[in-house]
């Protein structure tokens, strides 16, 4: 197939554009800057504009989409903007193209209301309850993907959580930061069980979702994808600070103080117009101190795909990274 990527130029996207190509399938990437992935054909441009997009899906039999704002600040007019006007562009490019299949990357946060996700599967999108903007806005693009889902148009979702390995900048490069720092600290005791997936892993469940897009048990719906090894996420902290090498935190927060911390910041970060990521968002402390764990039967079921990299094997894979950086 010729596949059009776009959010290459991040850890996933980088990742499922080179499995595609190294399986042989020709990939377009689409997005702001260079991606510098071997083998690709390269296009420049924002996922927010019609032409540059539409220029993207000539000729493609099917689109990945990963770009998005991932934030956890900022003003809804941006992520609307971007996740929303962007997946909505993007899916009206590609029919009029005659694309016959598209998987929408999502993300779990789009069925989040704040309470804890215990052996759960992918509940329905739900923007009004989501948390946050981000989440808020990844609900409505999901949904409007799942909404073009058609007998000459299979879409899919996939919402892979907590992706890390190699080369990570949100999660593990965060984490590393603040433990060199001295301002890593611990939310609560750090015993909430939660579900990661390692990054080869993650892009083999898209890559099998859009393998799968046509068949009848897939288009249509989405899929949660981890590793299937909930964690602490105490033991997680530590393991991602000794593969770099780093002290893990000793300092600890209670939850109520870092959710009411969190709301504080946020309000600070929107008066003052700060673009960086806050050190604690109300959202942020949530997630830290409930459980994130889901059933994966339904998705390895359908998709036909089961993890091939454990989350031992993905940090010794990690430490070998720090280790040769």
């Amino acid at each position: 197939m010729k596949i059009l990527v776009t959010g290459a130029s991040g850890m996933l996207g980088g990742a499922v554009a080179t499995a595609l190509t190294l399986r042989g399938d020709r990939v377009r990437v689409l997005q702001r800057r260079p991606a510098s992935l071997p083998g690709v054909e390269e296009q420049r441009g924002d996922i927010t504009d019609p032409a540059a997009v539409s220029v993207a899906v000539d000729g493609v039999d099917a689109v990945v989409h990963l770009a998005a704002k991932v934030s956890m600040t900022g003003p809804w007019s941006q992520f609307q903007r971007i996740n929303i006007g962007g997946t909505a562009t993007l899916l009206d490019a590609a029919r009029d193209a005659g694309v016959t299949r598209f998987v929408q990357v999502s993300s779990p946060s789009v069925a989040h209301h704040g309470a804890g996700l215990v052996g759960v599967g992918a509940d329905p999108a739900d923007p009004d309850r989501a948390r946050g903007n981000y989440a808020r806005s990844k609900a409505s693009a999901e949904l409007l993907a799942l909404a073009a889902d058609s007998a000459g148009f299979a879409a899919v979702a996939v919402r892979p959580h907590l992706v890390w390995g190699p080369g990570d900048t949100q999660l593990v490069a965060r984490i590393v930061e603040r433990a060199r720092s001295g301002r890593l600290a611990l939310v609560g005791r750090g015993t909430a069980l939660i579900d990661t997936t390692y990054v080869g892993n993650a892009a083999e469940a898209i890559v099998a979702a859009l393998d799968r897009a046509a068949e009848i048990d897939v288009h249509g719906r989405a899929f949660v994808v981890s590793n299937g090894e909930p964690r602490m996420v105490a033991e997680l902290v530590d393991r991602i600070c000794a593969a770099a090498g780093v002290t893990p935190p000793r300092l600890r927060v209670p939850v109520a103080v870092a959710k009411a911390g969190g709301s504080v910041v946020e309000r600070l970060w929107s008066s003052l117009g700060r673009t960086e990521e806050p050190p604690m968002t109300r959202f942020l402390a949530e997630q830290l101190s409930t459980a994130h764990w889901f059933d994966q039967r339904t998705t390895r079921e359908a998709l036909r795909w089961s993890p091939t990299v454990s989350l031992d094997e993905g940090f010794a894979r990690l430490a070998a990274a720090y280790r040769a950086s």
